[in-house]
């Protein structure tokens, strides 16, 4: 595991509106790819606002590579559909994290990351100082589908013996 830079937790907390498949209902769940690296949640059955509440960890080796996720629906008897998709650019949080803040009231806001074509936000994502670390929230709209929505949190967990971010341009 060379040239590792860190690890990014990613909690998939929730998702919201999605797309029916299966008659009125659907059974999601969320596959994250970036790079070489492939994670799944859980399957939540018969539900369009599934709670999954999951930590799934990436190795971050290159910060420019986006985090895709895509939600599918589980079929028994065929191929599991897909609900939508959204991306995840993970520099402007990283930015913040460079920043090497500390000893900041719980809830500070640190930067406010604004919904643009660029990215799959649905509203202003922050940056929040949270028990010693920098966490970001955000609500992502899901693309290629009609409805949905998946909320999730990221948070950098540097490795010992690493250089981190110290060398990283963003």
């Amino acid at each position: 595991m060379e040239n590792i830079l860190g690890l990014l937790k990613l909690r998939i907390k929730r998702g919201s509106n999605l797309k029916p498949c299966d008659t009125r209902t659907s059974d999601p769940y969320v596959v994250v790819t970036m790079a070489e690296q492939k994670l799944k949640t859980g399957v939540f059955k018969d539900d369009c606002n599934p709670e999954w509440n999951e930590e799934l960890t990436l190795y971050i080796r290159d910060v420019n590579i986006l985090i895709h996720l895509t939600v599918c629906d589980k079929d028994t008897f065929t191929v599991d559909d897909k609900m939508g998709e959204a991306e995840i650019d993970i520099k402007p949080y990283l930015h913040c994290v460079k920043m090497g803040l500390s000893d900041l009231p719980d809830g500070h806001v640190i930067k406010k990351v604004q919904p643009d074509r660029t990215n799959c936000l649905t509203e202003e994502s922050s940056c929040v100082w949270r028990n010693g670390k920098v966490i970001q929230e955000m609500s992502l709209r899901l693309r290629n589908v009609k409805s949905g929505e998946v909320f999730v949190e990221i948070e950098w967990v540097d490795i010992t013996g690493s250089n981190g971010l110290s060398e990283v341009e963003l």
